[in-house]
């Protein structure tokens, strides 16, 4: 019944698209680092319209060869953004969460080419504790059969050559490159290079998790700025999607620490201060 909706739903979206918001950020990763939080958090600001569907279009990394009018369908009405500015007219936006989008190789000129105007935040958390996270909600969704050490064993071989086949046919789609990159998804510095290169970095906001959940305030006050939203703050922030799991062994956290070192000093440049994991 819910599936039947959402078709009915986006078939009505593409009919209309000439009528509907392109977004006007997009929440681009990284994976399990705070990103359905953040939105959720997000789209509570009174200027802020969220995507009709769910979060995550995923329109610029698996689902391109659809076109623009099929992603325009999953964002809210021009009219709805006219009722929702009230009687002063206030600007409102809207966005989606697609954390893969970072991660994909040709997902930062996609959005280059098709959204000239829109502004990307990336959330970055512990590089090694993300990749156990990844692994968790992986095995959790049944796309993960291996043990935690045996697929880090395993990630070079399923990845080969799956970023060639990405860049080379639009129509492709990776299972490996999307679910099983546990350490390559944490070499953020390498994404968010290719990311400033296609988009500029004038478009980018970096966010520190750990100093997210910290404090968040001045983290929000800095992505309202970003977006030329009106000052706001949450009433609290809930963290979503957390899963249970059980401890990393130390050797191999010893052993993830250490293949993380160097990006995480060439993060540091890039961000122009310490990462909060290596402070």
């Amino acid at each position: 019944m819910q599936r039947t909706a959402r078709a009915a739903s986006r078939t009505i979206g593409r009919w209309t698209a000439d009528r509907r918001m392109l977004p006007t950020f997009l929440i681009s990763g990284a994976q399990r680092c705070g990103t359905t939080s953040m939105y959720k958090t997000l789209t509570e600001h009174p200027q802020v319209l969220p995507a009709v569907l769910h979060k995550g279009v995923h329109y610029f990394d698996t689902n391109y060869t659809r076109g623009l009018d099929w992603y325009r369908g999953h964002f809210p009405t021009d009219l709805a953004a006219r009722r929702a500015g009230g009687p002063a007219g206030l600007r409102v936006i809207t966005g989606e969460s697609s954390p893969y989008y970072m991660f994909h190789p040709m997902s930062g000129r996609r959005i280059a080419d098709d959204l000239p105007d829109a502004r990307m935040i990336v959330l970055l958390r512990d590089p090694v504790e993300r990749a156990y996270s990844a692994f968790t909600h992986e095995s959790a969704r049944g796309f993960e059969t291996e043990t935690f050490e045996r697929a880090l064993e395993l990630e070079e071989s399923r990845l080969e050559g799956e970023e060639e086949r990405l860049i080379a046919d639009p129509s492709y789609v990776s299972h490996d490159h999307q679910h099983h990159a546990y350490v390559g998804r944490g070499m953020y510095v390498d994404q968010l290079e290719r990311l400033e290169k296609e988009i500029g970095r004038d478009r980018l906001l970096a966010i520190d998790s750990g100093d997210l959940f910290v404090d968040p305030p001045p983290v929000f006050e800095r992505v309202c700025d970003f977006l030329g939203l009106e000052p706001w703050q949450p009433d609290s922030f809930d963290q979503h999607n957390a899963r249970p799991r059980s401890g990393m062994a130390d050797d191999v956290r010893r052993h993830l620490s250490r293949r993380f070192e160097d990006a995480d000093e060439r993060l540091g440049a890039w961000l122009g201060r310490t990462p909060s994991w290596r402070r």
